[in-house]
């Protein structure tokens, strides 16, 4: 599913953030990338959904080489990647159903194509009595459930999350990071970003570690 070989990663002339970076992801496997702030991860985090390109190296993603990718391409492969925040990013003005189908909207999908599947999903993670309700009325437990709902909607084959945890109490971190496992279950193949490591003592997912621009996998 992603494969990086001797990949190294810098900003304009400056030092590399990223280094050597060389490891696998296997399709459906789950990963915590862990590292202190300032490691890199955001930066791989863009690499793998192709807002970067690599200084030097090679980045397959589904047995591609992405550097030989032109920008059609580029966009085809970007839809088979969702990506979570950690400042959710929903339009105020759209409510949370609307906002969890904006993705199928954009891909000129009609609504009566996917409003059993957006509903549903929306029951799963329990916003269904808050599909028309504005982000100024969810909370940011609910705000996070319905970014995760957003990136998932369109059926992903790798979903990065970037600190999805961060701005939520440790009780509902655990409820997320649970219901990220059981999109694994699903098959999908998941990254996610995270610098709370107690967090991670409740699953037994493997952890790629960044320091010092390098990594390290723990399985």
């Amino acid at each position: 599913m992603i494969e990086f070989e001797d990949v190294g990663l810098r900003y304009g002339h400056g030092p590399e953030i990223l280094r050597d970076l060389t490891f696998t992801v296997e399709p459906g496997s789950f990963h915590f990338l862990t590292g202190p702030s300032g490691s890199g991860k955001t930066s791989l985090l863009k690499l793998l959904l192709l807002s970067l390109k690599p200084t030097r190296g090679t980045v397959r993603l589904f047995g591609q080489d992405v550097s030989g990718l032109d920008q059609d391409a580029l966009l085809r492969m970007r839809r088979h990647i969702g990506i979570v925040f950690q400042e959710f990013r929903l339009l105020d003005h759209l409510t949370t159903y609307e906002n969890v189908a904006l993705p199928l909207r954009v891909l000129g999908q009609p609504e009566s194509a996917y409003r059993a599947n957006v509903t549903e999903l929306l029951e799963w993670v329990g916003l269904g009595e808050r599909m028309d309700a504005h982000p100024a009325l969810l909370s940011g437990g609910e705000k996070q459930r319905a970014a995760i709902a957003r990136a998932v909607i369109g059926r992903p084959d790798i979903l990065l999350a970037d600190e999805p945890t961060g701005n939520v109490d440790p009780d509902l971190s655990l409820r997320l990071v649970t219901l990220f496992a059981e999109l694994n279950k699903m098959g999908t193949t998941i990254i996610l970003a995270t610098h709370e490591l107690p967090l991670l003592d409740n699953f037994s997912f493997p952890r790629m570690l960044l320091r010092d621009g390098e990594i390290v996998i723990h399985d």
